[in-house]
Formats: C-alpha cells, sequence, structure tokens
C-alpha cells in the first residue's frame, strides 16, 4: 500500500560508495540522480480479517526538504486512499505490526486520519518488540507526542510469535536493536517482509553497502547475506518496504553474487 516517498542523496544514504560506484548503478536511481525510498505498508487478509505491516509516513503531502539528513524530500498522506482502492477502511485494520520505530514505518499509527481526532488505525492493536518499544525515545523522529498516541495500543511480540493467521515475527536486530521482520505463509508459498535489512535493490548486489547511521555495519553486512541466502535457496518471496516500484521479488544466486528479481 504506498503512501509517500524519500529522495535521497545516493551517497549521503551509503556514504562508504562513490561517484564512480554509483556510475556503474545508475539504473537504481531517477533522472535527476535521486535514490528514490518508498514508504507504505503491506496489506495482508485471511477471510474478512485484515492487517497491515508498517503504517506509511502519515498525512504529510508536501514535500518537506530533509537536506540536513542527507535527503532531497519526503512526504506522504496516501495510504489511507491506498487501502480504499481495495475496498479497505482503516477501522477494518485489527493489527498493525510496526518493524521498528522510524517514521516512515509508525506514520499512520500516530497520526489522525482526515477528519478524524484520532490516528488511524485506532481500533488495531500495534505489535512490536520489547526492545524496540523499550528504546523509543532513542529512535528517529519519535517524540514523546509520538509515543503517547502510540502507546495504548502497543502489544509487545516476540520472535517467532504468530501475530496473525499464517504471520510469525521474524527477530532482524541491526538496523535497530529491535527490529522485526515478519514471515507470511499462505498455503505452499512463503513471503519475508524483511523491513529495514535493506532499503534498495542495490543492496541486494552490494550487501556489504551500509547506511549511514549503522552502528553495527558488520554484523548488518551478515544479517543481508545470510538473510538473501536464505530468500535464494528457499525460493521465498521478499518485501522490500523501500524498495519503490520493485517492493516484491524472489533473489536469484550465483556463488556468492545475489540478483533481485521483481515479480510482476
Amino acid at each position: 500500500m504506498p503512501d509517500g516517498v524519500v529522495k535521497m542523496v545516493p551517497r549521503s544514504l551509503f556514504p562508504a560508495t562513490s561517484d564512480e560506484m554509483w556510475a556503474r548503478n545508475g539504473q537504481y536511481l531517477d533522472q535527476s540522480g535521486w535514490l528514490s525510498i518508498s514508504a507504505g505498508g503491506l496489506l495482508i487478509e485471511h477471510g474478512e480479517r485484515a492487517m497491515l505491516i508498517d503504517a506509511g509516513y502519515g498525512p504529510f503531502p508536501e514535500p518537506v526538504s530533509m537536506m540536513e539528513h542527507g535527503m532531497a524530500s519526503m512526504y506522504g498522506g496516501s495510504l489511507v486512499e491506498s487501502l480504499a482502492k481495495l475496498g479497505r477502511r482503516p477501522h477494518e485494520i485489527e493489527t498493525v505490526a510496526i518493524t521498528h520505530l522510524h517514521i516512515e514505518h509508525l506514520g499512520w499509527a500516530a497520526h489522525p486520519a482526515p477528519g478524524d481526532a484520532r490516528p488511524a488505525f485506532a481500533h488495531a492493536s500495534y505489535q512490536l518488540s520489547h526492545k524496540e518499544w523499550e528504546d523509543r525515545n532513542m529512535t528517529f523522529g519519535v517524540t514523546d507526542e509520538i509515543a503517547d498516541a502510540l502507546a495504548p495500543q502497543v502489544r509487545i511480540v516476540d520472535d517467532g510469535d504468530e501475530i496473525f493467521p499464517g504471520i510469525r515475527a521474524v527477530a532482524l536486530p541491526g538496523h535497530t536493536a529491535g527490529q522485526m521482520g515478519y514471515e507470511v505463509t499462505s498455503g505452499d508459498e512463503r513471503l519475508l517482509a524483511f523491513a529495514d535489512v535493506m532499503h534498495s535493490p542495490v543492496q541486494v548486489e552490494h550487501p556489504d553497502w551500509a547506511i549511514v547511521g549503522e552502528a553495527t555495519a558488520g554484523e548488518s553486512s551478515k544479517l543481508r547475506r545470510k538473510m538473501l541466502s536464505q530468500l535464494a535457496d528457499e525460493g521465498t518471496i521478499g518485501f522490500g518496504i523501500h524498495f519503490a516500484d520493485v517492493p516484491f521479488g524472489k533473489v536469484w544466486r550465483a556463488g556468492d553474487a545475489f540478483t533481485w528479481v521483481p515479480l510482476a
């Protein structure tokens, strides 16, 4: 469910890269040379029931300059409309699994829907790990007001917990210490929503590329390689919340090299 986008200066997101490296990977940039990082949520339905993994950036449709953080602009606002196109209204969402407490993942869980004083998903429980909630005041953009808006609906989830039929929490510490991914099983197929283990398909080809601010860059790289091997070897579908217009895909491998193959 698209909500918005962050336009990034490529070398600001990946500070160890060079202009020459991006010249060889220009297919991941737009015509202006920006790296587009999408924001939104993954809708999962089970009969009449529905849940979301992540809740976008929120009701901020006007691009905001974020150059002090190395970004070009950041905006959101279309998640509720995206749900409506599939015949879903916010009050029908019973669970929002928040992978981690960064503002482009928790948006509508803390901000009101148009014409309402309460957060858009006021009827839902908010699932997140104990460590993520414990560290809430240390995370990007989480003010006391946002934490207070989330608090009444927070429910703690542990690695391996089933939070919804066929949905299992998977601990993916690295980007944040309490980051959770979610494995979705339907019949013989599986999908892994891998949160911010990767921010762009370019990291499938270059899993050692660490983003700015990763305190454990080496451990994050190991986690990326481990996850890519799992996706490739098991044939699991991957879901990258930040992968712009190719969020669903499979990973092919040739030795230690990986390729993201988007699903049509």
